[in-house]
């Protein structure tokens, strides 16, 4: 019989820790009208660390945080946001980030969100969210594209772009991070 593994402090303070990475962010993008959205560190981040369900957590958190104080959009978004780290954590879960290359796991981890969140684009905001990629959609949507063909076209590489910036920052944080910190996050004593 498999023994349940209990939820440690230190992984309800990785939660916590970064969600609210996410939400800064978030808020450095808002502010700055970056077609990027720098909200999915955090998510990414705990992903690698302790597995796909605690992967959903973040993203989640900083959703709901984020879309009930300063940014609506957030809110609708959040689903995206639960994929995003899911899918880290299926990635991640079995190979190393310092193994593999960035680009071809940013891609991995991209490509699932990146179909819903243009599916929750187009449907409920027909392209234009508070994001500043909405501006590149608005320009696109004239062409033989279309409205939902310009959707994915900037989510994908906006996406795929703020998925390789998270991966990065991941990886510098993983090395930073030392040995014994990753054994008691990851459930060891």
């Amino acid at each position: 019989m498999r023994e349940k593994k209990r939820i440690t402090a230190y992984q309800i303070c990785l939660v916590a820790f970064a969600a609210g990475i996410n939400i800064a962010g978030g808020q450095i993008a808002l502010a700055l009208r970056l077609p990027v959205y720098l909200d999915s560190v955090g998510t990414v981040f705990t992903g690698v660390v302790l597995g796909p369900w605690f992967g959903l957590l973040p993203g989640l958190l900083s959703g709901l945080i984020m879309g009930v104080t300063v940014d609506i959009y957030s809110l609708y978004f959040a689903p995206v946001a639960m994929i995003t780290g899911f899918t880290a954590g299926l990635v991640f879960r079995r190979i190393s980030l310092n193994r593999v290359s960035v680009f071809p796991a940013a891609l991995a981890v991209t490509v699932p969100g990146t179909m819903v969140s243009s599916l929750i684009n187009a449907v409920l905001f027909g392209g234009v969210t508070s994001s500043g990629s909405s501006v590149l959609v608005q320009l696109l949507m004239h062409t033989p594209l279309g409205l939902t063909g310009s959707i994915f076209v900037v989510q994908i590489l906006t996406d795929y772009a703020d998925r390789c910036l998270a991966l990065i920052a991941v990886g510098a944080l993983l090395t930073a991070m030392g040995g014994e910190l990753r054994q008691k996050l990851a459930g060891g004593r």
